[in-house]
């Protein structure tokens, strides 16, 4: 996540690295804080800043923080949500059109969805019946995501418009599936630095769904706020390791080729979408924190400590693949996680990572019911997931500390434009 600090407003009287302070008797309007918000622009994230909290709440006003102002923008050429940096909350949540629903009604729901998130996301109430459960919060760098499952297009009448790409994915050895928490006509992602905005645009979304869709099954993620470490690094996951080192960056030449659906690609309806694929990933800790740190390293191939390849150097140092121990032993086993996922271990195949951690409590074994809820996005997921799981099926060393127990595919369309709504090219194409 890069390290990008949100510019502050200062008069002459306030010296470099002080804040001002909001007056005692000045609390913060909901116009003011909109003020501040639009004020910064875009930012994806916000990391490293040192930010002090009181243990109780002030009867002093306090300026907002970095934390509230950040935004992401509804409109763009791709959804948000995808390449914005990873936030402290999230949510993921699959609906099925009701009986009788169709296109006519999915372009509705659509319609209303995306003002929904145009306004959310903005920091201002939802159109409809707000309940005020962000209302003392700012953007908090919340993201909406739409999608259309492979059923969507039958239950709409548009199968001539599904791509060859939401084709069902195939089945994994290590696959141990729910149906009724997989797949679903419609998905959303909502992700924020803060846990009551991600609630209050999960539950505008659901109330915005009315009678033309209901939930097929919700999850709740989490990360690491932005902040929470002393500087800008790569998050962990609830295995302790570093997760996410060889994502692909914005910045590479071939991102967009391997993310984003392009302009003239087919169908023209995804002109710069892209493809999400959901796993609820069970992490099997007891069963893992049993092992040693070296162990665990030999498991992924890299350190715990800084995320460094077995063969050494730092996080960002090229795996050695061919460097052996005295004993002629391969230093990175040849099962390790990290080898096996590499692209150029499995015909260049690349996807974008942004996951969100899960715990959804303590089983009456007590074993936690904990784990990735893995999402990834890529230009096709016959070039991207498919082939790197086929290779993790065959022979990964994690494989043996995770299960697979939910699954979805999903189309994201490209972002909406100024007073479009997401999927209007393929609802009123």
């Amino acid at each position: 996540m890069p390290d990008q600090s949100l510019p502050k407003a200062r008069t002459p009287e306030v010296a470099p690295g002080e804040r001002e302070a909001a007056p005692a008797h000045e609390g913060i309007s909901r116009r003011r804080l909109l003020g501040t918000a639009g004020a910064t622009g875009l930012v994806l994230g916000t990391t490293g800043a040192a930010v002090g909290y009181a243990a109780a709440p002030s009867e002093a006003a306090a300026p907002l923080t970095s934390l509230g102002t950040d935004r992401a923008m509804f409109h763009g050429k791709h959804q948000p949500g995808i390449t914005d940096g990873l936030q402290a909350r999230g949510h993921v949540v699959a609906f099925d059109l009701a009986a009788g629903a169709g296109r006519k009604e999915a372009a509705a729901l659509l319609r209303r969805w995306s003002e929904t998130a145009r306004r959310l996301m903005a920091g201002e109430p939802s159109p409809h019946d707000d309940t005020d459960v962000a209302r003392d919060a700012g953007p908090s760098s919340l993201t909406v995501t739409f999608g259309f499952g492979h059923s969507f297009f039958a239950r709409t009448g548009l199968e001539k418009q599904r791509p060859t790409a939401l084709d069902p994915l195939p089945e994994f050895s290590s696959d141990h599936l729910d149906k009724n928490r997989s797949n679903g006509d419609l998905w959303v992602q909502i992700g924020a630095n803060d846990a009551l905005v991600a609630f209050h645009a999960l539950r505008a979304i659901q109330k915005d769904a009315g009678q033309a869709a209901k939930v097929r099954w919700q999850m709740n993620g989490f990360n690491r706020s932005p902040g929470a470490t002393s500087h800008p690094m790569t998050a962990r996951n609830l295995m302790g390791q570093i997760d996410g080192t060889r994502n692909p960056k914005p910045s590479e030449a071939d991102f967009d080729q391997r993310i984003f659906v392009p302009e003239k690609g087919e169908p023209a309806w995804m002109a710069n979408g892209s493809y999400a694929v959901v796993r609820r990933i069970r992490m099997l800790l007891d069963d893992w924190e049993k092992l040693s740190v070296r162990a665990q390293e030999d498991v992924i191939g890299r350190r715990k400590s800084d995320g460094a390849a077995l063969s050494g150097g730092t996080e960002t140092t090229a795996m050695d693949l061919e460097k052996t121990d005295a004993k002629g032993n391969l230093v990175v086993p040849i099962n390790a996680h990290a080898r096996i996922t590499r692209p150029d271990q499995n015909g260049g195949a690349a996807m974008l990572r942004r996951p969100f951690s899960f715990h959804d409590g303590i089983d009456t074994d007590g074993v936690p019911d904990a784990g990735l809820l893995f999402i990834c996005w890529q230009a096709d997921p016959l070039r991207g997931f498919v082939p790197v799981q086929r290779k993790l099926d065959r022979g990964d060393a994690l494989s043996t500390f995770i299960r697979h127990e939910s699954s979805g595919l999903f189309a994201v369309p490209g972002g909406a434009a100024e007073g479009e709504y997401v999927g209007q090219k393929l609802l009123e194409g």
